[in-house]
C-alpha cells in the first residue's frame, strides 16, 4: 500500500490507496467566514451504473450545506467510477471503499468527529457501514429501501440520524422508505419534502436548508 497523504489544509483533490486500487477524493473546507467545527463529513454518491459520481448535484449540495455548517467535507468516487480504480461491486466492495476513506479521515484528523452522509445508493452504503464506523451523525438522502439492496440486514443506527425523502421520488418508493423507517426501533429525524423528485430538481436549495436545519443541534462546539 502506498503511504497515506495528510489531510489537506486547503480544498483540493487527492488520491487515496483503496482496497481495489486508487480512490479519487475531493476534500473541501468551509469558507473563511464560516465558524469551523471539529468534524469531517464523508458524503457518498449515488449508483455508479446509473451515472452517479461524487460530482452529482445532490452530493455537492449536501456537502455544501455541511461546509456552511462548519464541517470539512470529503467526497470520493467509488471503485470503477471516475479516476477510482477497480470495478463496481454491487455495494459490497463499496463499503470497503468507504471504510478506507473513513480510516484515513480518522488517522489524519483524530480530534474530529466523523460524520457520514449519502444519497440514494450512497445512503445505502453509509447506512450499511454505520454500525461499524459509528459516526457521530448520519445523514441519509433518499435511501433506496425496497429496491435491490438488503435493508433488512442493516443494523439500526443508534447515532443521531437525519433522513430526507422526496414524496414524488420516481426512483425510490417514498412510502416504502417510510414503512421501513416505521419498522425500526429508532427515532430518526425525517424530513418529507412534498413535490420533490429523486434528484431534487428545483428543490436543491430546499435540500440545503433541510440539511443545515437538521444537523444544527448535533454540531460539536467550535474550537477556540
Amino acid at each position: 500500500m502506498s503511504p497515506q497523504p495528510p489531510f489537506p489544509d486547503a480544498s483540493g483533490a487527492l488520491t487515496l490507496p483503496g482496497p481495489a486500487g486508487a480512490l479519487e477524493v475531493a476534500v473541501d473546507l468551509p469558507e473563511d467566514d464560516v465558524v469551523r467545527v471539529p468534524a469531517v463529513a464523508i458524503v457518498c454518491h449515488p449508483l455508479p451504473t446509473e451515472g452517479g459520481t461524487m460530482h452529482n448535484k445532490v452530493v455537492t449540495m449536501a456537502a455544501r450545506a455541511l461546509r456552511e455548517s462548519g464541517l470539512a467535507t470529503v467526497r470520493f468516487n467509488f471503485r470503477g467510477t471516475g479516476a477510482s480504480e477497480g470495478a463496481f461491486d454491487e455495494g459490497r466492495g463499496e463499503q470497503d471503499d468507504l471504510r478506507a476513506v473513513a480510516d484515513w479521515v480518522r488517522a489524519t484528523r483524530p480530534g474530529d468527529q466523523l460524520w457520514l452522509a449519502g444519497f440514494s445508493f450512497g445512503a445505502y452504503v453509509s447506512l450499511a457501514m454505520a454500525a461499524e464506523l459509528q459516526p457521530s451523525m448520519l445523514v441519509s438522502i433518499a435511501p433506496p429501501a425496497g429496491r435491490s439492496w438488503d435493508f433488512e440486514a442493516i443494523t439500526t443506527p443508534t447515532m443521531p440520524w437525519l433522513v430526507i425523502q422526496g414524496d414524488a421520488d420516481e426512483i425510490v418508493d417514498a412510502q416504502g422508505v417510510y414503512r421501513w423507517l416505521d419498522g425500526l426501533k429508532a427515532d430518526p429525524e425525517v424530513v418529507r419534502m412534498p413535490d420533490t423528485s429523486h434528484f431534487f430538481h428545483r428543490k436543491l436549495i430546499d435540500l440545503r436548508g433541510a440539511i443545515k436545519s437538521g444537523v444544527r443541534r448535533h454540531l460539536p462546539a467550535a474550537h477556540g
